[in-house]
C-alpha cells in the first residue's frame, strides 16, 4: 500500500507542472524479467516454477514535453507486480513432534505434505528520458528513439517453507540426509534504487490529437538485499517491456 500512496502523491504533484505538456499516453504491455541473479537462480533451481511464470502484464503513464521538432522530455510511471507459490523439487515434507521444524525427505520417499513458498516480486520505475523522433511528427508513421535515467520502488518476499540446505542431518533408520524446513517471511520492502532505461518505437496518428504506441523498452537496475536475504549478491530488477499505447496530443 505504501508504494501505491508513493505514487499517488506523485502523479498529484507531477500533473500541475504539466499543464502546458503536448502528450499524455496511457500504456498496458508485458514484462519479462531478466532474473539473471542469485536470488532468481536459487528459486529456479530449487522450486518448481521457470522464468516465464514471472512474466506478466503491467500499466504505465507518460508525459511527454516538446523541447523541439525532434526532441522532448517523457516522464513515465510503470508498475509490475508478480506473486507465483512454488513447491520444492524433489523434496517432500515430515513432521516431527519432537523439533520446531519439519523434514524434507527425498521425494521418493511417502511424505506428509509438499514444501512451499511464495515468492512475490514488484518492481515500479519513475523515468525521466529523452526522446528523439528524427523524422518529425508530421508522418503517417512517427519511429522514435530514446532513453533516460530512473528511480526504480521495488520488493522482494519470499513467505513460507524454507529447506536449509546448509544445516543437513542424517536419519539413521532411513539411511538418508534429511534438512529442516523453517517456516520463512523474508522481505525487502519500499526499497529505492537507480538504474536506466533505452527504447524504441512507432506512433501512428488514428484521429485528431490521438495516436496509437507500439514500444520496446530495456529496463537495467539491480537493488542491494540486506539482512533479509544475507549473502545473496545485488537482485536483478533488470527487464525487457513491450507496450502499446494510446497517445492524446495537446
Amino acid at each position: 500500500m505504501k508504494k501505491y500512496f508513493i505514487l499517488f502523491t506523485l502523479i498529484i504533484l507531477i500533473v500541475p507542472n504539466f499543464v502546458y505538456s503536448d502528450i499524455v499516453s496511457f500504456k498496458v504491455g508485458y514484462f519479462l524479467p531478466r532474473a539473471q541473479s542469485d536470488l532468481w537462480e536459487t528459486e529456479f533451481e530449487n522450486m518448481d516454477f521457470v522464468k516465464g511464470d514471472f512474466q506478466d502484464t503491467n500499466f504505465g503513464f507518460a508525459y511527454e514535453y516538446f523541447l523541439s521538432r525532434e526532441l522532448s522530455l517523457v516522464l513515465s510511471i510503470d508498475g509490475y507486480t508478480k506473486n507465483k507459490v512454488g513447491i520444492y523439487k524433489d523434496y517432500v515434507g515430515d513432521a516431527d513432534p519432537s523439533y520446531d521444524w519439519d523434514w524434507a525427505y527425498p521425494d521418493y520417499y511417502e511424505g506428509e505434505f509438499y514444501p512451499t513458498h511464495s515468492f512475490n516480486i514488484s518492481i515500479t520505475p519513475v523515468q525521466c528520458s529523452v526522446k528523439l523522433t528524427p523524422m518529425g511528427r508530421k508522418g503517417k508513421i512517427i519511429p522514435y528513439v530514446g532513453g533516460g535515467l530512473g528511480l526504480y520502488l521495488w520488493n522482494v518476499r519470499i513467505q513460507g517453507d524454507l529447506i536449509d540446505f546448509d544445516d543437513p542431518w542424517y536419519d539413521l533408520d532411513k539411511d538418508v540426509t534429511i534438512y529442516p524446513i523453517h517456516f520463512a517471511d523474508a522481505r525487502e520492502e519500499n526499497k529505492i534504487s537507480i538504474g536506466y532505461n533505452v527504447f524504441g518505437g512507432i506512433m501512428v496518428p488514428v484521429a485528431n490529437r490521438i495516436s496509437l504506441e507500439a514500444e520496446f523498452k530495456y529496463n537495467k537496475a539491480q537493488g542491494n538485499l540486506t539482512d533479509a536475504f544475507e549473502g545473496f549478491e545485488p537482485f536483478d530488477l533488470s527487464g525487457y517491456q513491450l507496450t502499446i499505447g494510446l497517445n492524446y496530443w495537446f
